[in-house]
Parts: C-alpha cells; sequence; structure tokens
C-alpha cells in the first residue's frame, strides 16, 4: 500500500534551507533535442528566469537523446559527476526510483510545501496528479510537466462534406459507415474525379483508437481497468473481434486509406493551397500537417462514438509527464532551486518559457488575445530556439490552458478548443502507477513479443489476408495467452492494488 507522505519529514528543512550554503551558481544538465535550434547558454528564457529568480544556473545541454541516456548511465554508476539538478530530464518511472535508491535524488517531499507552494497547491487540488508523481513508498523525487491539454489522437470529420451531403454528424459505428459510404460514392470534392479517401490513418496503432465504437479503451499494453478496479487485457475480447470484423469491411470496401499500412500517408498528401481536399475523416493529433491552411477549418472533431449509451475514448499521456525535473544528491540548497522551478508553475512562468517576455516576443491584443511579435518564418527561425523554452524536450511546469486558448490564430484556436471537448469525455485506460525495475522488466519483455504478434495478426485480419473465422480468432486469443498475456494483467493489477 501506497505510504502517505509523512509531515515529519519537513523537519529536515531546518538543516537544508535556502542560502544556507554559499554557491556562486547550481550546475544542471539536461536534454533538449539539435532539431529546436536551442542553445541553453544563450537562450533569453534562462536569462530572465536568473534576474527574476537570483538563482545563477551552469548549464550543460546534451542535444541527442541517445547522448543524454549515456550522461544518465555514467552519472548513476558514479562515472560522471553529478550536476545539482536535471532539467528536461525525461527520467522513466523506472529511472527515478533507481536513482532514489541508490542516493542519487533527493526525496523533494517534504519540501515542497514551503518551497514549491504554488506546485504543492496545484498537487494539493488534484490528488490525482499528486498520486501520479508519488513513488510507492511516499517520496516524490522527480517533478511533472502538467497539462490539461495535451494532445491525443483524435478523429476530425471533414465538416463541409456532411453540409453538402446534407448529413448529420455520426454519433455509431454503423452512422459512421454510412457517412463514409457517401463520401467515397459522391464527388465531395467537386472535381469530377471519384479520388476521395473516406478514411485516413497512419497505422494499426491509429486503428485501434477507434475501439472506442464498440467500448473498447485500452493503453498500449491492451490493458483497462473497470470502475472496481479490476485490470483486464481487450485484445481477446468479443469487443475486439467486433471491432476488427467491423474494420475489415470498411478496408474491403474501400472506406480506408489503402495507404494506411504502408507508412507512406505523409508523402501522399498534397497540403497545396489550390489542391483539392480528398480526406473525409483523420485519425490524427491535429488536422493541421494533414491538410493545407485553407481546407483546416473544413476540419471538426468527431466526437467518440456512443456505445451501449455510453461514450469511452483513451487519454494518450493523461495531464501529468513525468521525470521532468529532479534534484541530485549534490545539491547543498535544494529550496534555492525548487523556489527557481516552482516559477514554472505559475502562470507567469508558463508564459515566460512558452512565449517569452511581452513586448518583446508577443503582445496582447485590446479582445486578450495575444500574438506573436514576429513573422511566421522569423518564429520559427529566431524567437523559438533563443527566447523560448518549453518546445523539445519536457519542460517542468504547470501549462496554462488559458493562455493557450487565447493566441491570436484561428488555426490553433480551432485545435484547441476541440481537444478540450474531446479532453471531457477522455480518460486514462489505468492510472499512472509506478513498476519496479523487475515488473518493467518483465512487462517489456512480455509485451514485446504480444505485441509484435498481436499488431501483424490484427492487420491481417483487417485487410483479409487472415480471414476472421471462429478457428482463426480462436488461435489468435490462444496465441496471445500463450505469449503470457494473463501474467501481463497480473503485473498491472498488483502495481495498481500497491500503489491504492
Amino acid at each position: 500500500m501506497r505510504k502517505l507522505i509523512s509531515v515529519m519529514l519537513a523537519l529536515v528543512l531546518t538543516v537544508l534551507t535556502p542560502g544556507a550554503y554559499a554557491q556562486a551558481g547550481y550546475t544542471v544538465a539536461g536534454f533538449d533535442p539539435e532539431d529546436t535550434g536551442r542553445d541553453w547558454t544563450t537562450n533569453l528564457f534562462f536569462q530572465r528566469m536568473e534576474e527574476r529568480t537570483g538563482v545563477q544556473l551552469e548549464l550543460t545541454q546534451y542535444q541527442a537523446k541517445e547522448a543524454w541516456q549515456t550522461a544518465k548511465d555514467d552519472m548513476l554508476a558514479g562515472d560522471l559527476a553529478l550536476p545539482d539538478a536535471l532539467l528536461k530530464a525525461e527520467l522513466t518511472p523506472q529511472e527515478t526510483q533507481t536513482w532514489l535508491e541508490q542516493g542519487k535524488l533527493i526525496d523533494l517531499a517534504p519540501y515542497l510545501p514551503q518551497y514549491a507552494p504554488n506546485l504543492w497547491a496545484l498537487l494539493q487540488a488534484h490528488p490525482d496528479w499528486l498520486e501520479a508523481v508519488t513513488l510507492p513508498g511516499g517520496q516524490i523525487a522527480a517533478l511533472p510537466s502538467i497539462d490539461e491539454l495535451q494532445f491525443n489522437n483524435a478523429m476530425w470529420i471533414n465538416k463541409a462534406w456532411l453540409d453538402k451531403a446534407k448529413l448529420a454528424m455520426p454519433t455509431t459505428a454503423e452512422e459512421l459507415e454510412n457517412v463514409l459510404r457517401v463520401f467515397q460514392e459522391k464527388d465531395m470534392n467537386g472535381n469530377g474525379k471519384q479520388d476521395e479517401i473516406p478514411l485516413t490513418f497512419a497505422s494499426m496503432w491509429d486503428l485501434r483508437y477507434l475501439g472506442h465504437a464498440f467500448g473498447l479503451c485500452a493503453n498500449d499494453y491492451y490493458v483497462t481497468m473497470d470502475d472496481q478496479g479490476r485490470v483486464s487485457e481487450v485484445l481477446t475480447s468479443d469487443a475486439n473481434r467486433a471491432l476488427l470484423t467491423w474494420l475489415n469491411r470498411l478496408w474491403t470496401d474501400g472506406l480506408l486509406d489503402e495507404l494506411g499500412f504502408t507508412g507512406l500517408r505523409q508523402v501522399s498528401l498534397n497540403r497545396e493551397e489550390d489542391a483539392p481536399v480528398i480526406y473525409g475523416v483523420l485519425m490524427a493529433p491535429s488536422p493541421v500537417e494533414l491538410v493545407s491552411s485553407k481546407a483546416l477549418m473544413q476540419y471538426v472533431l468527431l466526437e467518440p462514438m456512443v456505445y451501449q449509451g455510453k461514450q469511452v475514448y483513451r487519454d494518450l499521456t493523461g495531464d501529468v509527464i513525468r521525470g521532468a525535473f529532479a534534484i541530485t544528491s549534490a545539491c547543498k540548497d535544494p529550496g534555492a532551486l525548487l523556489a527557481w522551478v516552482d516559477t514554472l508553475y505559475t502562470e507567469e512562468g508558463f508564459i515566460l518559457a512558452e512565449a517569452g517576455m511581452e513586448g518583446e516576443e508577443y503582445t496582447w491584443n485590446e479582445d486578450g488575445t495575444w500574438l506573436w511579435e514576429a513573422t511566421a518564418e522569423t518564429l520559427t527561425a529566431v524567437v523559438l530556439p533563443e527566447a523560448t523554452i518549453r518546445s523539445g524536450g519536457t519542460m517542468p511546469g504547470y501549462a496554462s490552458v488559458d493562455f493557450q486558448q487565447r493566441i491570436d490564430d484561428q488555426a490553433t484556436q480551432h485545435v484547441v478548443k476541440s481537444l478540450l471537448q474531446l479532453k471531457a469525455i477522455d480518460r486514462l485506460p489505468v492510472p499512472q502507477v509506478y513498476l519496479t525495475a523487475e515488473q518493467q522488466s518483465r512487462m517489456d519483455a512480455l509485451i514485446w513479443d504480444i505485441g509484435k504478434y498481436a499488431e501483424q495478426q490484427m492487420v491481417w485480419f483487417v485487410t483479409g489476408d487472415v480471414q476472421l473465422t471462429d478457428e482463426s480468432w480462436a488461435d489468435f486469443c490462444g496465441q496471445v495467452k500463450a505469449l503470457g498475456m494473463d501474467e501481463l494483467v497480473s503485473i498491472w493489477q498488483t502495481a495498481c492494488d500497491e500503489q491504492k
């Protein structure tokens, strides 16, 4: 059972308090990929944070994920000196536990109420967030990135085509299939060609998101938890067979993108402004990268289908991304670094990381929206890499939904509004729990074999390369079980029970 965080641990604060040890600067290392074009040593965000907090940082940025992982491994082994803190740390839950157990990280739980009051208030107001970042022993060894607007894989439907065909928004799998057939049969884009693709997707992973139309809501381990706390797998369920049978019918009838399983969908897209619109339904986090800006506003969120009177949909990541910031045992003054990072859990700090400084990188309009000062070209090439920090590696902090909604950009506002609409429905299939190193290692071994087999077999069921019969379905279920699915479920169940 998860232990409660003891308030008595706060007594250590009388020993380690900000300023108790003189320090000219704090060493900080972390990951920010090369493609951001960012250099931490010259980035204005860090300069502005020093002016606001008085905390000086000596920064080491790793621009390759492999190099950062090697550095973390070397730090853990003692072959590389520990910095005072890890920023954009990309610590896995297992790394967080291991580093803490080996004395490389400081338990921040007793310090948060005093030195990170903004983060602490957020965690107190959202017990599920607190649960997500708290280790089984009650420690908090790494701080999160919190965003109630995390991007999710969604369905986007061409509302202009719906209106042209005088069709209502589909609400069930059957209604969606009927809409797709109309999109296929009619010249929806009016170019005199039958080039419409009713539904486009990029992989079986995309298509599994359509499982919600049959009541399925599972994570990438194919497991889900019910309201009574029981974990189960969905691969061998009747609902999954029904989904695959339906998808096979859509594929056979040409309602699914024939390039969907090839990995070439992006190559096939024509985003020129005058290109004909060819997609009816998109499976993607946003339509922005799939259609021209001219056609973008044609696409609206298609809400999850109704199954047996309910709507379910998978929340991809939840509000919390763990392992974004940690303070190591090398730091003699953790309170000062906590106070520094706590700034990022305020709207002011988030805006500084996201958009820079008012009057320099962005300005407010009279209607309460904000806009970038730079052109789109300058924004990408100069402003984002030189004055902001939030993109790239996972940044600690709390992302203001209000600020994200108020950007003076129609396309962004459209996507944000739609994702908030989806957010009201989706949920995590299984709570964010901490697995032990042994549990995670075993899970990784199991899912490698199960996933490799199941994904390929499901693709064959969809395309008809393997006919979905009682016999082939029994073989599929038997093989999934033989590969250890029941053991995988048991590991999840144990972890969830232990951390209630």
